[in-house]
């Protein structure tokens, strides 16, 4: 096969990575919360019910913004119902998911979480404006965030918080623009309350940071309309505006499944056209950055095959959205990881959706043990390595015919330069059958050793790590990668997730 090549220089950047791109999301949804994170009864679990094995395996993925509670559960979600004693708290049915929520798992809690996950992991919460509104949003605000001296920071302190949380990212609602959301609001509907919720929220405090609900996805009829008139009415009140997408294989096409991240990438750079289109029109200076704060693989159609023969009769905590993902999931997974990196000057936020058991990096069963899916390890590299400056990545590749997306680049790839001069390159092989050979000229950079090549891949694309057999898939290295006469050559296995690590 031809050689794909790409130059690296540190002359052509694109951005500075934000921490925040390497957020997740825990969503009152299934077995994320009840039994993932949170077990009293577990062999490990803490004095707070939370699970050890579990909190382990969050630092080890390295997750930095954690979104809470939802999602669609947030459109229907009374916040006083999750702080106080436990004893106290009310049962409610969750029309978003048709279970019952015990509010065992409450405010208080996910903030213990975020605290024990470590000082990297920053609150991300989001109010309800689909069955409430700007009182109940500013009122969670002062009870989370105001010290001390009012009713509700006082509560707080009542119920054992003595310190205010500090939670400075808010998200104003969910997917409002799609009709099963409860609460499902017009873009003029929805842009008139997130105004004056900004406006209020700001009030109490100056320095929140705000993200707007933009369109649930890319193929939403009111795509593009939605985001230009939401942000006509709160464009100097929001500093981002959120973007979701997940992604499948349809009627077996594998090879489009593995160019999902052309449709990702399209969508960011539609957005950002959007965004800069209106701040002229309103000859403003800022810039509306990206929130990405819902992504990953999902196999949606699955689940609503499931839900319409199996109707959801209110259970608490039901297995939901348990996808058990495959090497090829994790390909497309790590390609994923690439488009956002590649477009780092304004996507500065980005949620994996979702953090333990709803299609999720790490899985747990009742009682037992804890483990990585494939798609673990792509994240924890990429959070790991991925700090620092994103260089400006032009790929000259051989290419394969896709039926959704055309003439495609059989290599995605991008590379991240940190602090000390070290490049991680990150890169997808997607070709089921082929290696890839791979040359990248390295002008100005003081490069002398590569110091790791591994990659995630199988002779069976289908290989995944279960309960039965927990460490089936994981990075191998990979030998031959060398830099001589000033260029980095390496062969990438076919289906291939790849880091290669230079210093």
């Amino acid at each position: 096969m031809r050689t794909a090549r790409f130059t690296l220089d540190p002359a052509f950047t694109v951005g500075e990575v934000n921490p925040r791109v390497f957020g997740s999301f825990v969503e009152h949804l299934g077995r994320c919360v009840y039994t993932g994170v949170f077990e009293p009864e577990h062999p490990t679990a803490d004095e707070a019910g939370l699970r050890q094995d579990v909190l382990a395996l969050v630092r080890e993925l390295g997750v930095t913004a954690i979104r809470y509670p939802g999602g669609n559960f947030v459109s229907g979600y009374q916040w006083e119902d999750s702080v106080g004693p436990v004893e106290d708290r009310p049962r409610r049915l969750d029309l978003a998911w048709r279970t019952t929520e015990t509010n065992r798992f409450g405010l208080s809690e996910y903030i213990a979480f975020l605290r024990k996950v470590g000082p990297q992991a920053e609150p991300m919460m989001a109010v309800n404006l689909g069955t409430r509104g700007v009182a109940e949003a500013i009122e969670l605000q002062e009870y989370a965030n105001h010290p001390s001296g009012t009713r509700l920071s006082d509560l707080r302190r009542s119920h054992g918080d003595k310190d205010p949380f500090g939670i400075r990212l808010w998200c104003l609602g969910n997917e409002v623009d799609g009709d099963w959301q409860t609460g499902h609001k017009t873009a003029e509907e929805y842009g008139r309350v997130a105004a004056e919720t900004a406006r209020a929220m700001r009030q109490i405090d100056p320095s929140v940071e705000l993200v707007a609900c933009g369109s649930s996805g890319q193929s939403m009829d009111t795509f593009a309309e939605w985001e230009a008139t939401v942000l006509r009415e709160t464009y100097d009140l929001v500093d981002y505006i959120s973007l979701h997408a997940y992604y499948e294989p349809h009627d077996g096409d594998v090879d489009s499944f593995l160019a999902s991240a052309v449709d990702m990438e399209s969508f960011i750079e539609n957005v950002v056209a959007t965004c800069d289109h209106v701040g002229a029109r309103l000859k403003s200076k800022k810039k509306i950055n990206l929130s990405f704060d819902e992504w990953n693989v999902w196999y949606m159609t699955r689940f609503q095959e499931d839900s319409r023969t199996h109707p959801l009769d209110w259970p608490e905590a039901p297995r939901l959205l348990e996808d058990s993902y495959s090497v090829t999931d994790a390909v497309v997974f790590g390609s994923l990881l690439i488009a956002l990196l590649r477009h780092a000057d304004r996507v500065t936020v980005a949620c994996l959706a979702q953090l333990v058991n709803v299609i999720a990096p790490i899985m747990t069963e009742p009682g037992g043990p804890a483990w990585r899916q494939t798609t673990f390890f792509p994240f924890a590299q990429a959070s790991r390595y991925g700090r620092g400056e994103v260089l400006d990545v032009r790929v000259d590749s051989p290419t394969y015919e896709t039926a959704k997306y055309g003439e495609t680049d059989l290599l995605h790839a991008t590379a991240v330069r940190a602090e000390d001069g070290s490049v991680t390159v990150f890169a997808v092989n997607r070709s089921r059958t082929e290696a890839l050979p791979l040359r990248v000229a390295l002008n100005g950079l003081d490069l002398t050793e590569v110091v790791e090549h591994s990659a995630l891949a199988d002779a069976d694309p289908d290989a995944r790590n279960t309960l039965d057999d927990p460490e089936r898939v994981a990075p191998h290295p990979v030998d031959g990668t060398a830099l001589t006469d000033g260029a980095l050559t390496a062969v990438l296995e076919p289906l291939s997730w790849n880091v290669i690590r230079m210093s």
